[in-house]
């Protein structure tokens, strides 16, 4: 996130803050190992399907991936944590607010 742009200039930053979301995926597969599409790429595709809005923020999109990663198990959904507290989305290993 110290890489974080705020611009007016495309669309809000949508390409030039990409690879924020993009890192966490990769620390998040990489550390669950195994294929990628298996739970990291299941856990990704349940958190962009799942009625997140198109103006969700860096954090509610990683508290929509860990809510996905728990339904798959705890392990799943402590790599998702530690990979979003990696890229500087949560400042620690935190569990999402529910409210």
């Amino acid at each position: 996130m110290s890489g974080f742009v705020r611009t007016t200039e495309d669309n809000g930053g949508v390409h030039i803050n990409s690879g924020i979301p993009n890192r966490a995926f990769a620390l998040f597969a990489i550390d669950l190992g195994g294929k990628a599409w298996e739970r990291a790429g299941t856990t990704w595709y349940r958190a962009l399907t799942g009625g997140l809005s198109s103006t969700a923020t860096f954090t509610e999109f990683a508290d929509a991936t860990v809510a996905a990663a728990t339904a798959i198990d705890d392990a799943t959904a402590a790599a998702a944590r530690r990979a979003w507290a990696r890229v500087g989305v949560y400042e620690d290993e935190r569990v999402p607010s529910t409210d």
